[in-house]
């Protein structure tokens, strides 16, 4: 393959996830090949302009099997992608196992994702608009699509949903290309853009290694988490014994070097830090590798790290040094499972309300003042932007837990929320889960959270769903994520309240399986006055539901003769309340006496 067909590359520069003139695709983590099909004859090859057809012959077969129907040559771009044992793109990893092997694995083991044409017979498609090459991408690779052959799947206009599944299936991102590009052999252009998923997490400094050339100070920092000992074996230094077992924890396991994100004044600060904890004894489990000589310290510095993906074997693909972190314990520090995003990714998902277009009026009859135009406008807006934002936060969960997995949950605001096991039923007879519980309080929260705002909280917990044990729940958990609202309440017995009014607390309390949250009458600023009262109407066993309602007639009939508004809701599972909103300021003595 000459230079005449070297593939078109991508930058690293940060997209929307929402324009028009944007097409998204999946970043497949694979290898780059340029399909050359000529008379039968099948080549593949890399980016770099090596044959790679004989290291994997199954795609070469499926290749030589479509290409029979071929009237003329053609050249496609696309990725070389390895497939976990459900056939979805796997990681780098498993791909160098497989060009590993010296025997090739099943079909089900790689695939060719083609994305681009750049020939079809003597037709150069490389001066044509990105959107005219797919469509003929389309055209000519449709029938070839099979388990092995396949083409890349796409968004127009509005990446977030794909970004989402990208996040729940641990993709390494997406690729933004604008819709009008050409194709430029060879050359790294704007006209595609990766956006990469960056995650981040706090990690034990264990060491440091000599620097190198002009580097000061220090090369990079060595990394590690705590993790259970083996069963059987107890550390003593860098010598494991067989003996008692071992505290759970015990053990600092290597985990990376990071050697990149250092301005040269951190990197003279840190080395101010490092030496005074210095020490002989490797603090790791095991030593690990280093081109350079090690500096072990003691393990009382904790780092902020952002890097693309835990690798196989348990290491960190391509960290980033953020900052050092002082509010935490090194020996808190531990694998997280969930999905944590540096916010470069997460900032992606701030919606752009810029982008928002209103409909005009069909009709005008006199030009309204400029303050309502302008409330109206905003009104507007403000409705079709929360409809969006619990689409994609429906679409988000939904991922998850069709997935079966653990991960972050990206809010309206910019914020992250972890939500996990959201495939566990709740509802055993109706066959809903933990996700629909979820899903719900998104969809209602529009009309949840006013009613609930400034109010402290309690929650009724499901921890086994609804046919399983119960118990109410007044103190908030000792430690809750950010920006969920925690308020301790004046002359309250409980230490700290839980308190409503934003969508972070509300599904914060639904990943905790709180099915019911009961607000007070009062508001944190005004715990004297209520603001309404409720009659509760709790039928004793045997009483059936006509008697309860009944009664609920007497108190509507009791309540007009006084000309006051009363409005039933339902309790539990056979009861009623009858809620009667009362005047500003009302003490909650006045409503006692009131009910």
């Amino acid at each position: 393959m000459g230079s005449t067909w070297r593939p078109m590359l991508a930058s690293l520069a940060d997209a929307p996830l929402t324009d028009p003139h944007l097409i998204y695709e999946p970043k497949y983590d694979g290898i780059r090949a340029i399909i050359e099909i000529e008379e039968g004859r099948v080549r593949l090859w890399s980016r770099l302009g090596n044959d790679k057809s004989a290291q994997f012959p199954e795609i070469v077969k499926a290749l030589q099997t479509w290409a029979r129907r071929l009237r003329a040559p053609v050249i496609l771009d696309g990725e070389i992608i390895a497939l976990d044992v459900k056939g979805h793109p796997a990681g780098f990893q498993q791909l160098q196992r497989h060009t590993d092997r010296k025997d090739s694995r099943s079909l089900s083991s790689v695939a060719f994702v083609a994305f681009d044409v750049l020939r079809d017979g003597p037709t150069d498609f490389r001066g044509r608009p990105f959107t005219e090459r797919r469509a003929a991408l389309e055209r000519i690779f449709g029938s070839a699509q099979s388990h092995v052959l396949r083409i890349s799947e796409v968004a127009r206009g509005d990446g977030r949903a794909l970004y989402q599944r990208a996040m729940a299936r641990g993709w390494e991102g997406l690729i933004a290309k604008r819709a009008d590009s050409r194709y430029k052999s060879g050359k790294r252009t704007p006209d595609w853009r990766k956006l990469k998923i960056v995650r981040e997490q706090e990690f034990v400094v264990a060491g440091w290694t000599e620097p190198r050339q002009t580097r000061s100070h220090f090369g990079a920092l060595l990394l590690g988490v705590y993790e259970d000992a083996p069963r059987g074996l107890e550390v003593k230094g860098r010598r494991r014994t067989r003996g008692a077992p071992p505290p759970r924890g015990s053990e600092l396991v290597y985990v990376a070097h990071v050697g990149t994100g250092f301005e040269e004044r951190e990197l003279a600060r840190l080395i101010t830090l490092l030496r005074p904890l210095e020490t002989k004894m490797c603090p790791f489990r095991e030593p690990p590798p280093a081109n350079e000589r090690a500096h072990w310290v003691k393990p009382e510095l904790v780092a902020q790290v952002k890097f693309m993906e835990w690798t196989s074997d348990g290491r960190l693909r391509h960290p980033v040094y953020i900052g050092l972190r002082d509010d935490k314990k090194p020996t808190d520090i531990g694998r997280e499972d969930a999905l944590r995003l540096h916010s470069a990714s997460k900032s992606r998902f701030v919606p752009d309300i810029t982008r928002a277009r209103l409909k005009p009026d069909t009709i005008t009859v006199a030009p309204p003042p400029r303050a309502a135009l302008r409330r109206v406008s905003s009104e507007r807006r403000e409705s079709g932007n929360a409809e969006a934002h619990a689409a994609l936060l429906i679409k988000q969960l939904t991922a998850l837990e069709h997935n079966r997995r653990d991960g972050i949950l990206l809010l309206p605001d910019g914020d992250t929320l972890n939500v996990g096991n959201l495939h566990k039923v709740f509802w055993p007879e109706q066959k809903l889960t933990k996700g629909d519980l979820l899903r719900y309080y998104v969809q209602v929260s529009p009309f949840i959270l006013p009613a609930v705002l400034d109010r402290p909280l309690t929650m009724k917990r499901f921890p086994n769903g609804v046919t399983g044990q119960t118990f109410y729940q007044h103190r908030a958990p000792d430690e809750v994520p950010s920006n969920v609202r925690v308020e301790q309440v004046p002359g309250d017995d409980v230490p700290t309240r839980l308190v409503g009014g934003n969508l972070k607390t509300l599904l914060y309390m639904t990943q905790l399986a709180s099915i019911s949250q009961d607000p007070w009458f009062s508001r944190v600023a005004s715990l004297e006055a209520a603001d309404h009262v409720a009659l509760d109407l709790d039928p004793a066993p045997g009483v059936p539901f006509g008697r309860v309602l009944d009664v609920a007639r007497w108190i509507r009939d009791e309540l007009a003769a006084m000309d006051i508004t009363g409005v039933p809701k339902t309790s539990g599972a056979d009861g009623l309340h009858i809620y009667i909103p009362l005047p500003p300021g009302t003490s909650y003595e006045a409503g006692l006496i009131f009910c």
